[in-house]
């Protein structure tokens, strides 16, 4: 079975969060966004020292691009933070887009 992620990375240097998800495992995700590996377009290419923030585990990759949409559509960084802080929030998305 392939496990999906959502991941957060942070920049301190942009003060910025990116949201992503993947089926790689989030070290080696996180590795081949520092290392510039995707499109010249894509966020990530603004700075080197991004680093996982936060990740959350989802059984199907509905489950993981439903979270990752919820999040990005929240436009917040304290909900962000809310989310390592509270793994409980975690726990109700993946609850909430299991089926979907």
């Amino acid at each position: 079975m392939i496990n999906f992620f959502v991941y957060i990375l942070y920049s301190e240097s942009l003060n910025r969060f990116y949201i992503g998800l993947t089926s790689l495992s989030v070290e080696e995700r996180l590795e081949n966004h520092i290392a510039k590996k995707y499109s010249k377009f894509n966020f990530t290419q603004k700075a080197s020292d991004w680093t996982l923030f936060h990740f959350i585990e989802c059984d199907f990759l509905s489950q993981a691009r439903n979270i990752e949409l919820h999040i990005k559509r929240m436009k917040s960084a304290v909900y962000i933070q809310n989310l390592k802080k509270y793994p409980e929030i975690a726990a109700k998305l993946q609850v909430k887009y299991k089926g979907n």
